[in-house]
């Protein structure tokens, strides 16, 4: 025991060359490593958090957060916060209301003020625009001033809809890009029927993304094994031509599709020449499902050729002659021994792809037309068209959070560690 706490107490008492502690040292050494490792991936850890993490902030901020009506109305606003909801418009509203327009209309904020309650309450941003420009002559009494001016300014859903924008900070936004609203209790209700589009448009993406994926895993499946397989110099002259769309631009190959497919196009005249069709039977593969299919299978075909390619050539074509050898038939050897050693390839070639086609825009723009548009063209028209960039940051956040929740059940189901792309 004496040799035992002897020799325990001389390890304790090790020191470096110049008469430092061990332990102490090596601490010390250990912490100046982590130290560089940090100021080593401190750019790309800056670079991820400005290019990505702050944006998608904003865009979450965005969609819950719009004051276009609270930083124009400052006084109704202050109503509204002090009165319990339900209650009755007073003079006092009345005054804050006219004296807020006046302040709106000098400083030509009024469109702002009614566009922000139009989300709310479509049909109103005129009846803003046109009170605006007659509020410079009101006079109290101010409700006779604005009953005057238009009697939709008695419709309790209208200063309902001004209480509810009075709060920047609102969830409605997601609400409306659920195709939910509030009533007049504030409980949350289906809209009408026909201002439902929202969960159908996103349903659609995702079954035109799953069926766009599917149908590149099966072209792709035969040319990545051709890859694989063929000697050296005849695959990399086939991969060039497989790469070749990445050399030419998205918006070029987006046209060329459309010369293809129109009913006037190449397709539709080769089948009338070969007497297919008839001059009247001319296929519509133009502003549709289809032509949108069509172009983005293409576009997006190398997605998944890549990641297979790139699991299929390490594989020894000796396992799949041994399995012969012992008598397995051509199905059986490529179902029991060449198919599972592919799937990390298909799992990741089928997750890039299907995260592609649900966020792409171009395509669908161009060729889809109005019946094969996706969720991206509508997020874009918010922040185009209709300047709402609360709904559009809603959408993008559903979609987000979508996207996400199915990389957690591929992770879940298959496993991120399978996941292989090259």
């Amino acid at each position: 025991m004496a040799d035992m706490t002897s020799n325990g107490a001389a390890g304790a008492g090790l020191t470096t060359a110049d008469g430092r502690p061990l332990k102490a040292a090596l601490a010390r050494a250990q912490s100046k490593s982590r130290q560089r490792a940090f100021l080593l991936v401190a750019p790309l850890l800056l670079f991820i958090v400005v290019t990505f993490i702050v944006p998608i902030g904003q865009m979450l901020h965005r969609s819950i957060f719009n004051d276009g009506f609270a930083a124009n109305m400052p006084r109704i606003t202050a109503w509204f916060e002090a009165t319990e909801p339900g209650t009755p418009p007073d003079e006092a509203a009345w005054e804050a209301l006219a004296l807020d327009f006046k302040a709106a209309a000098e400083a030509r904020t009024v469109g702002v003020v009614g566009t922000r309650v139009n989300y709310e309450l479509p049909g109103t941003r005129s009846l803003f625009t046109s009170t605006g420009r007659a509020s410079r002559n009101f006079e109290p009494p101010y409700r006779e001033a604005f009953l005057e001016e238009d009697a939709k300014w008695e419709d309790p859903a209208v200063w309902g809809a001004m209480r509810v924008v009075s709060d920047s900070y609102s969830l409605n936004f997601f609400l409306a890009a659920v195709d939910r609203t509030r009533d007049a209790e504030g409980r949350i209700v289906k809209v009408a029927p026909d201002r439902a589009v929202y969960v159908d448009l996103f349903i659609k993406t995702f079954v035109m993304a799953a069926l766009i994926t599917v149908i590149c895993l099966i072209m792709a499946y035969p040319v990545a094994h051709l890859l694989a397989t063929l000697p050296l110099k005849w695959s990399n002259l086939l991969m060039i031509l497989v790469l070749l769309p990445f050399w030419t631009s998205l918006l070029v190959r987006t046209t060329s599709w459309m010369v293809l497919l129109q009913q006037q196009g190449v397709v539709n005249n080769v089948l009338v020449a070969l007497g297919v069709i008839g001059e009247d039977g001319r296929i519509a593969m133009m502003y549709n499902q289809t032509g949108t299919i069509i172009a983005m299978t293409h576009i997006l075909l190398p997605f998944m050729i890549l990641p297979l390619y790139s699991v299929m050539r390490p594989i020894p074509p000796s396992y799949v002659r041994a399995a012969r050898s012992l008598g397995a038939s051509s199905w059986t050897a490529f179902r029991r021994v060449y198919l599972p050693q592919t799937l990390p390839g298909i799992g990741a070639g089928s997750l890039l792809v299907f995260i592609l086609a649900v966020g792409y825009y171009i395509t669908p723009a161009l060729v889809g037309g109005a019946s094969g548009q996706l969720i991206s063209n509508l997020i874009a028209f918010h922040m185009q068209d209709s300047l709402n960039w609360s709904m559009a940051a809603a959408l993008a956040a559903i979609l987000l959070v979508l996207v996400l929740l199915l990389y957690w059940l591929y992770d879940r189901l298959v496993g991120i560690d399978n996941l292989k792309l090259g």
